[in-house]
């Protein structure tokens, strides 16, 4: 069944309406007429109402492309037009626990377990139906901020009987691939689980080259330098089935970002932006919105586009009144971090507000909150404040108990990395420079034992790009071009570690390995590249050799 959903359309139709809201979109980019929307092809038998059906099947795509927010309201429309169908109640604890985010917050495990409580209540018929809530109540039962890991692993083995016995079921393979992606180990640099993942949902997608699911869980599965290239098509054929849903046209960018593909990732979150924009969470600012410009910011960085990178970070502030989600508190704080640590403003760095947007609660995301301390560390250090980058590695040592006590592992260890920077480079502002290195190197290890977050498109300062700074610093360009091309494995075409890589080859006496990295830089500006010192001398050292 395709989703032609008319109230979709309608609301997007309204928004559209509001004065200015169209600026944010770039020539051409071709929006679709909203009110003829499509955002996939879902098809989920059910024995509820015939009445409520084709809700269903567009509540469950809009839970598929992770529109949480609208796939409850739907969801919730339905236990009104049918109080009997088990299903919507699944549905509503579904769109409660997000797999691939932060563990979910009191509230919404409560509002899960109630939803998933009176599913099983209601007893449906099939026997599908109720493995599908036994499934989501395998997570809900008995959670805890501390087992969160463990019901993961609980949903993603009940998910995969749910597929063993419907393997047509083409919504129990997806769900079962996503939950592959979430419980995936951190350490696993081979990919194992999202490898599986990945040729699951190819197979589905032969069966189903509409389902949005298929779309959405690859790109997740193939974010990662090893498999990036394999999702390309993928993404760029995502938003011929969902063009107006802000993830839909956000998440391409995952693959974008991996693969250094700089003018993609721009146009694409210039239109999840606007997207975003024209559908507020309620009377909030949807925290799509922020996670698109954070992505924006970071590719107009890595072109050198100062400029465009401001104006992003003017919009980001101006945003007013964020949707209380984890990706709206990242999103906030990593492009007030990135913009004056990437373009190397010290100074900017160390006097970095620490909090803005004062009404949202930014003491429920400390890992977030650490980010800014961070960049007022590396700033207070980098500038010959190394007291001012002790003061805010020993906020960061809260912050990082604190984020442990919320059971937040992956990020703890994000945040260890982090203030093992700042003091590193506190104390290399002090003349220590051995124990600096030995302390930036042990950062790195750190930093590297983790992959990248999905909610990010990369750190603002790499911990491998960091010690390659200091070993450049310190009259070690050999050593320092392999630290930058260590960086650049993971975080391809970064313009800073391009540079750095670039001037160390160019120190190590390595001419053609210098030329090379420079005409990198000078290739990924393009015609729209900046001023930034690093492209100006690309031009002039290739116009010299």
């Amino acid at each position: 069944m395709k989703i032609h959903r008319k109230t979709w359309g309608l609301l997007v139709t309204a928004v559209l309406s509001v004065p200015g809201i169209c600026a944010e979109t770039t020539s051409g980019a071709g929006d679709p007429d909203p009110a003829d929307s499509a955002i996939g092809e879902v098809d989920f038998p059910i024995s509820c109402s015939d009445d409520v059906r084709a809700d269903f099947n567009h509540a469950l795509a809009l839970l598929h492309h992770m529109m949480y927010g609208q796939a409850t309201d739907t969801f919730t429309e339905i236990t009104r037009e049918d109080p009997d169908c088990a299903m919507a109640y699944w549905g509503l604890a579904m769109a409660s626990f997000h797999p691939l985010w932060a563990p979910p917050p009191p509230e919404a495990v409560a509002t899960g377990t109630e939803a998933i409580a009176k599913a099983e209540s209601l007893n449906p018929p099939t026997e599908r139906e109720r493995a599908y809530i036994d499934a989501a109540a395998a997570f809900f039962r008995d959670w805890s901020q501390d087992r969160h890991g463990e019901k993961l692993r609980a949903w993603s083995e009940a998910q995969k009987r749910v597929f063993d016995d419907n393997p047509q079921d083409n919504d129990a393979g997806a769900l079962y691939a996503l939950s592959l992606v979430a419980t995936a180990p951190a350490d696993d640099k081979e990919y194992h689980h999202q490898r599986r993942a990945g040729s699951l949902l190819q197979k589905l997608r032969k069966r189903a080259p509409q389902h949005p699911a298929v779309y959405h869980y690859l790109i997740h599965s193939y974010d990662n330098p090893a498999l990036a290239e394999d999702a390309l098509q993928v993404a760029r054929d995502y938003d011929k089935i969902a063009p107006e849903v802000p993830h839909a046209l956000h998440m391409p960018s995952h693959i974008f970002v991996r693969l250094g593909i700089w003018p993609d990732t721009i146009d694409w979150n210039i239109r999840s932006a606007a997207a975003a924009k024209r559908q507020p969470a309620g009377d909030a600012t949807s925290l799509h919105y922020y996670h698109a410009l954070d992505y924006l910011m970071y590719a107009y960085l890595q072109q050198g586009r100062d400029e465009k990178a401001q104006q992003v970070l003017e919009k980001v502030t101006a945003a007013e009144n964020p949707q209380d989600k984890f990706a709206s508190a990242y999103g906030i704080a990593a492009s007030r971090a990135r913009f004056p640590l990437e373009t190397r403003d010290w100074q900017g760095a160390a006097d970095l507000r620490e909090r803005s947007h004062p009404e949202f609660p930014w003491h429920k995301y400390p890992w977030v909150e650490s980010l800014i301390q961070f960049t007022r560390g590396i700033g207070a250090a980098r500038a010959g404040d190394p007291e001012g980058a002790e003061a805010a590695a020993r906020k960061m040592d809260e912050l990082h108990q604190r984020t442990l006590e919320a059971g937040e592992e992956y990020w703890a260890t994000r945040v260890d990395a982090q203030r093992l920077a700042v003091r590193a480079w506190s104390v290399y502002a002090t003349g220590q420079k051995g124990l600096a290195l030995k302390q930036m190197r042990r950062a790195a290890k750190v930093e590297d034992s983790v992959d990248k977050h999905p909610v990010t498109p990369g750190a603002p300062l790499p911990a491998r790009e960091l010690f390659g700074d200091m070993l450049l610093a310190n009259d070690q360009p050999a050593q320092a071009l392999h630290a930058y091309e260590e960086s650049l494995a993971v975080s391809p075409k970064r313009l800073n570690s391009l540079y750095g890589a670039a001037r160390a080859a160019e120190q190590a006496g390595q001419g053609d390995k210098a030329r090379e990295y420079y005409r990198e830089l000078v290739r990924m500006g393009g015609d729209k590249g900046g001023e930034r010192e690093a492209l100006q001398r690309a031009r002039k050292y290739l116009e010299g050799n």
